[in-house]
């Protein structure tokens, strides 16, 4: 199983806005950050903010900031947004035309992990992968010294 990038940016988002709890953040230093395209930053902002996770605000002293204490976001409730399915074989997807379907025990095994891993990510919380916000310029720092493609 493998997470989207949606959910992988999600996850910063969140970070970022959790590392700054007293003011709004905004895209542009999150994208300097992250090295983010600002279109995908902007898309993942949008979906937390319209489950209540964010709080943004429009305009040019706009930004975003968490709508939710970091103990309130639980990360399965993060992915669960994020993430367009959790298709992980074929037998799963609605168009499925795999042969030994009816007779395949892999589902419910496939669906047992999954189960157990939403179960995990749904105990842990956004407080439990809080970064200081001194540690984001020394990433910023990281990212401006690396050679330029």
């Amino acid at each position: 199983m493998r997470l989207t990038m949606m959910s992988d940016y999600a996850l910063r988002v969140l970070l970022f806005a959790a590392a700054h709890p007293d003011r709004l953040v905004t895209i542009d230093e999150t994208q300097e950050v992250y090295d983010v395209s600002r279109g995908h930053l902007m898309k993942i902002i949008g979906v937390l903010a319209r489950a209540g996770i964010l709080r943004s605000q429009r305009g040019r002293t706009g930004g975003f900031t968490l709508g939710l204490s970091p103990e309130q976001i639980r990360l399965g409730d993060v992915f669960r947004l994020t993430e367009p399915d959790f298709e992980m074989v074929e037998c799963f997807a609605p168009t499925n035309a795999c042969a030994i379907t009816s007779f395949c025990r892999f589902p419910a095994i496939a669906t047992e992990a999954l189960s157990a891993f939403m179960a995990v990510m749904d105990r842990h919380t956004l407080a439990d992968l809080i970064i200081q916000p001194q540690h984001f310029g020394a990433i910023v720092e990281a990212l401006e010294e690396r050679p330029s493609s």
